[in-house]
């Protein structure tokens, strides 16, 4: 079995290869995709995300790694919305349930009008690979195959990575080695 080292260093370069980001060799399907890693190494996920990102920066990959962490992508709803406040006393007076609830309906989370797909079909350039990160942070609000599935519908044109910290065996994402997330059967997983 490779380290998690090994795995970020094939995702790296899987990346950079021309054929990934046109989606060859995938039966005209789009190019989603898992990297999935033990919960407990999501600093060292962290840290080489920035690093691909920053060596990414320069320009010379002929392509833009675009990053979206959920769950900043979340707060930043909220506040903007002035919403903050309220899942505060929400949680208080209801609990989290309540607020999960809340938040869902705020953000269109099972809508077309999904504002974090708003969101990231928004900011995202034509010749991107598009990671996301963050879902752990964002559980329970948000759970990883509506993201994915709400996504597919609109980013059609681009890679998208989502990192996992969990497994994925190619139809199912398992949270924290308990919490099944959801069947999601149109990602492939990057690297094995």
């Amino acid at each position: 079995m490779r380290s998690l080292e090994e795995k970020l260093d094939g995702a790296e370069r899987k990346i950079k290869t021309e054929s990934f980001r046109q989606n060859k060799g995938l039966g005209n399907e789009v190019g989603y995709y898992v990297f999935d890693y033990p919960a407990d190494k999501e600093l060292m996920v962290r840290e080489r995300i920035a690093y691909m990102k920053a060596k990414n920066a320069k320009g010379t990959d002929g392509f833009e790694l675009v990053v979206y962490d959920l769950y900043d992508i979340i707060i930043d709803l909220l506040e903007k919305e002035g919403f903050m406040e309220q899942c505060f006393k929400f949680e208080k007076k209801k609990g989290l349930e309540r607020v999960v609830k809340a938040v869902g309906n705020l953000l269109q989370f099972n809508d077309e009008n999904n504002l974090i797909v708003q969101y990231i079909q928004e900011h995202t350039p034509g010749d991107a690979v598009i990671f996301l990160v963050g879902i752990g942070k964002c559980y329970p609000l948000l759970r990883s195959h509506k993201v994915l599935n709400n996504l597919h519908q609109v980013i059609d044109r681009v890679p998208v990575v989502l990192f996992y910290p969990g497994k994925y065996d190619g139809q199912e994402l398992v949270l924290f080695s308990e919490i099944k997330d959801g069947n999601y059967y149109r990602a492939f997983r990057l690297v094995d």
